[in-house]
C-alpha cells in the first residue's frame, strides 16, 4: 500500500488517497485516531461499483469516521470510477440495454456483468484489509457496509469481518443468492421500497435466505437514491454493537 496524498478535513478527519498495486482507494480516519488506541475498520463497498469519490459514499463515511470513530476504506471496483473496464464489458453493456428496450429476459446478461466483478473485487478487497490492519492506527474488528452481492461473497470468505450492512438496491445473481444462506454474521439490510431498479419480492427472498441469527430489516419509501439520511446513524448504531 503507498499514500499517495493526504489531507486534513474540517470535521478532523484525515483523508488519505492510496493505491495497492493497481487498485486506487481512499481512507478515512478520525482525528483522535492514534497508534496507542487502533480503531475498527469499515468497508465502504458503494453500491452498484460507483466511484469511491460518490458523493453519498463520501458523505457516509465521513460521519462514521467523524462522529463515531471509525477508519473507513473506499476501493475502485474493477471497471469502476479511476478503472478501465475490462475487455468485453462494453458488449455486455450494450447487450443488457438492446434486451431492455426490447423487453427480454436479462437476468443471465446481468449475471454475465456482476459475477465476474464479485470475483476481481473480493480478492481485492481481501488484499485491502491485510494492508490496512497492518497499519498501526488501524486495529479491527472489520464491518462491511455496501453492495450486496459482493457483501455476499466477502462476508462468507473473509473470517475478520464481523457485521455486515447490505444495501439492497443492486443486482444479485442466483449462484450469490445461493450463498446467502452461509452469511451468518450479524446483519443490517437497507431496502428501498419503491426502487425501480430493484425486485422487491427477491430483495425480501433473499432476506430470508441470509443466515444470520441476527438480522435486521429496514425498510423505507422512496426510489434507488432516496435511502434517508438517519440510516447512516443507524448503522453506525449498528456497527457500535458489534465492532466496539
Amino acid at each position: 500500500m503507498r499514500f499517495t496524498s493526504e489531507r486534513r478535513l474540517d470535521d478532523g478527519v484525515l483523508e488519505r488517497d492510496f493505491t495497492l498495486g493497481d487498485v486506487p482507494g481512499i481512507l478515512w480516519t478520525p482525528g483522535a485516531a492514534a497508534p496507542h488506541a487502533p480503531t475498527p475498520l469499515i468497508l465502504a463497498g458503494h453500491n452498484g461499483g460507483l466511484h469511491k469519490r460518490e458523493s453519498r459514499l463520501v458523505a457516509r463515511a465521513r460521519r462514521s469516521a467523524a462522529a463515531y470513530g471509525y477508519a473507513v476504506a473506499a476501493i475502485d471496483a474493477p471497471g469502476h470510477g479511476d478503472r478501465p473496464r475490462p475487455a468485453g464489458e462494453e458488449q455486455v453493456r450494450a447487450d443488457l440495454r438492446r434486451a431492455k428496450e426490447a423487453g427480454e429476459p436479462i437476468e443471465e446478461i446481468l449475471d454475465a456483468l456482476v459475477v465476474p466483478l464479485v470475483e476481481r473485487a473480493v480478492p481485492e478487497w481481501r488484499a485491502t484489509v491485510d494492508a490496512l490492519l497492518s497499519l498501526p492506527e488501524i486495529g479491527g474488528p472489520v464491518g462491511y457496509s455496501g453492495m450486496t452481492a459482493i457483501g455476499i461473497r466477502l462476508a462468507v470468505v473473509e473470517p475478520r469481518i464481523v457485521a455486515a450492512g447490505f444495501f439492497a438496491g443492486g443486482f444479485v445473481p442466483r449462484a450469490l443468492r445461493g450463498q446467502a444462506r452461509q452469511v451468518t454474521v450479524p446483519l443490517l439490510f437497507l431496502l428501498q421500497w419503491d426502487d425501480e431498479g430493484n425486485d422487491r419480492q427477491q430483495a425480501l427472498d433473499l432476506f430470508d435466505t441470509f443466515g444470520s441469527k441476527e438480522k435486521t430489516l429496514h425498510a423505507n419509501l422512496g426510489g434507488h437514491t432516496g435511502t434517508p439520511w438517519f440510516e447512516v446513524d443507524d448503522g453506525n448504531r449498528f456497527f457500535d454493537r458489534h465492532l466496539r
